[in-house]
C-alpha cells in the first residue's frame, strides 16, 4: 500500500482552474465512495477556496493516481495532462509532508490562519461518515490535526487572528480609504463572512447588510455587528447604494451576475462599487467589472496584500518547519514499520519452507528415529533458521526502508509469484515523463 496526495491550489492554478475543482459535501462523499469502490482502499477529499487536495491509499499507486487525475480531470472539462501541469503528486511521507503543512497553516495563502484547521478536520470527518478512511488516513489525518495544534501552541504563527477575511478589509482600506462611513453588503453567512464582519466592526462600520439564504444565521451576525438582514431577493435594490460588497457563500453559481448588476448600475449614477470575491467556486461573475464603475476582487487578487503578512510571520513560519518535520520523522517511522511487518512475517515464513523442504527431502535418513527424536530435529532445525533470521530482523525493525525493504525481498525471492504491475496509462506515462525533464 502506498499514500498518494493529488491536489491543485493558489500556488498552482488560478481560481478559474480551481473553482472547477471544487466539492460541496454531497459531491465530495459521491466522489469518495465511487473512488474507493474502484481503485483505492482509504480516500479523503479536502476542498476549500485556496484548495482540492486528496490523500488516497492504494496497492497500485500508478492506477490510483491515473484514475484520480482523469476523475478530477473531466470533473473540470480539462486533459488530464493539461490539468497535470497545475497539480503536484507527492507520495508517502512527502504526502503527510503537505498535508501537516496545510493543516498547520503553512500553505495557506494567510500563513499561519486558524480556519484551515477546522476545514481539514471537518474534511476528515466527512469521510469517516462516507467510512472511507482506513487505517492509514485514521492515522495519517489524526497525526496532522495534531501538528497544527502544536505549530499553534509553540510557535507565534496564529498571532493577530490574520485570516482571508482581514486581508479583505485590509484591501477594501486600501481601495476606498476611510471604511467608517461606507456601506457594505456582506453576502453569505458562514465563517468567512462571520470574520468578515467582524474585521469591519473593527473599522467602526457599523451598517453591515447581510443577505443569506439562512435567515437565522444572517440574523444573528446582524444583532452581533449591528447590520440590517435582508434576503437575497433584496439584493439588488441594495446594491443601488452599496459602496462594497464582500460575498463569501457555497453556490455552485454566481450570486452576483453581470447582467443583473448592469440593470443596477443604471441607477448608481457612476458611483464606484467595490465587489471582493472570496468564495470558490465565485460568488460574482468575473464579467462584473467590465461595467461601468465596478472593480471586482477575487481570491487570486489577495495576494500583493498578502506579502505583507508574509514577511511579518516568516521566522515564525521557520520554527513551524522544524514542529512539521518531527512529527513527519515520527510518521515515517510507523510507516516504515507497516512495511517492515508484513516483509518480516514473509522472511520467516521463507525460513520455515526452507526447513519443511530439507526435512522432506531427507526423511530416509533418519527412518530409524523414533516420533519424539523427529519431532527434537525439526524443531531444532526451525530453531536454527529462526536464530539466523533473528538479527536481521532487529535491524530491519530499527532501519526500516522502502529500499532495504525491496533488496530483501529480492535477495530471498519473497516477491516471486506475485503478478507485475498493470501497464502504465498513456497520461501517467507523459506526466512521468515530464517530471523527469523537469528534474
Amino acid at each position: 500500500m502506498e499514500l498518494l496526495a493529488l491536489g491543485v491550489s493558489h500556488k498552482t492554478a488560478p481560481v478559474a482552474v480551481r473553482e472547477r475543482l471544487a466539492f460541496s459535501d454531497n459531491e465530495a462523499r459521491r466522489f469518495l465512495e465511487e473512488l474507493v469502490r474502484e481503485d483505492a482502499q482509504e480516500a479523503v477529499v479536502i476542498s476549500t477556496c485556496n484548495r482540492t487536495e486528496l490523500y488516497v491509499v492504494a496497492g497500485d499507486p500508478v492506477q490510483a493516481e491515473s484514475a484520480v487525475l482523469t476523475a478530477l480531470a473531466r470533473r473540470a472539462g480539462i486533459r488530464p495532462t493539461e490539468l497535470a501541469e497545475v497539480m503536484y503528486f507527492p507520495r508517502n511521507c512527502d504526502a503527510a509532508r503537505q498535508l501537516y503543512r496545510v493543516a498547520s497553516g503553512l500553505e495557506s495563502m494567510i500563513v499561519g490562519e486558524a480556519e484551515v484547521q477546522g476545514q481539514v478536520r471537518r474534511a476528515y470527518e466527512a469521510a469517516l461518515a462516507a467510512d472511507t478512511t482506513g487505517p492509514l488516513t485514521n492515522r495519517l489525518f489524526t497525526a496532522a490535526l495534531q501538528t497544527g495544534r502544536r505549530v499553534r501552541s509553540e510557535t507565534k504563527i496564529g498571532e493577530g487572528r490574520i485570516s482571508v477575511s482581514t486581508v479583505a478589509v485590509d484591501l477594501a482600506k486600501d481601495v476606498v480609504g476611510h471604511l467608517a462611513d461606507r456601506e457594505v453588503v456582506i453576502i453569505g453567512a458562514g465563517e468567512t463572512s462571520e470574520l468578515t464582519a467582524q474585521a469591519l466592526a473593527t473599522e467602526g462600520v457599523s451598517t453591515v447588510f447581510v443577505a443569506n439564504r439562512h435567515a437565522d444565521r444572517a440574523r444573528s451576525l446582524a444583532e452581533r455587528f449591528g447590520g440590517t438582514v435582508l434576503s437575497l431577493d433584496h439584493l439588488p435594490r441594495q446594491l443601488e447604494t452599496a459602496d462594497i460588497v464582500v460575498a463569501s457563500t457555497a453556490s455552485p453559481h454566481p450570486i452576483v451576475t453581470a447582467d443583473a448588476l448592469a440593470e443596477v448600475i443604471r441607477v448608481r449614477a457612476g458611483k464606484p462599487l467595490m465587489l471582493i470575491d472570496l468564495a470558490v467556486p465565485r460568488d460574482i461573475d468575473p464579467e462584473c467589472g467590465e461595467l461601468p464603475a465596478v472593480s471586482v476582487y477575487d481570491m487570486d487578487d489577495l495576494q500583493g496584500v498578502v506579502a505583507r503578512n508574509l514577511e511579518v510571520r516568516s521566522e515564525e513560519a521557520l520554527r513551524a518547519e522544524q514542529v512539521v518535520e518531527d512529527e513527519i520523522q515520527r510518521f515515517a517511522k510507523w510507516l516504515g514499520q507497516l512495511d517492515v511487518v508484513p516483509t518480516i512475517a514473509a522472511l520467516r515464513r521463507h525460513g520455515d519452507e526452507i526447513v519443511d523442504g530439507v526435512l522432506a527431502e531427507n526423511a530416509n535418513r533418519w527412518e530409524s528415529l523414533s516420533d519424539k527424536d523427529r519431532e527434537r530435529v525439526e524443531a531444532l532445525a526451525h530453531a536454527v533458521a529462526q536464530r539466523l533470521l533473528h538479527e536481521p530482523t532487529l535491524r530491519l525493525k530499527a532501519a526500516s526502508g522502502h529500499g532495504r525493504l525491496q533488496l530483501l525481498r529480492e535477495l530471498f525471492g519473497l516477491d516471486e509469484g506475485i503478478a507485475p504491475a498493470a501497464e502504465r496509462p498513456a497520461d501517467v506515462v507523459e506526466l512521468d515523463e515530464r517530471r523527469a525533464r523537469d528534474t
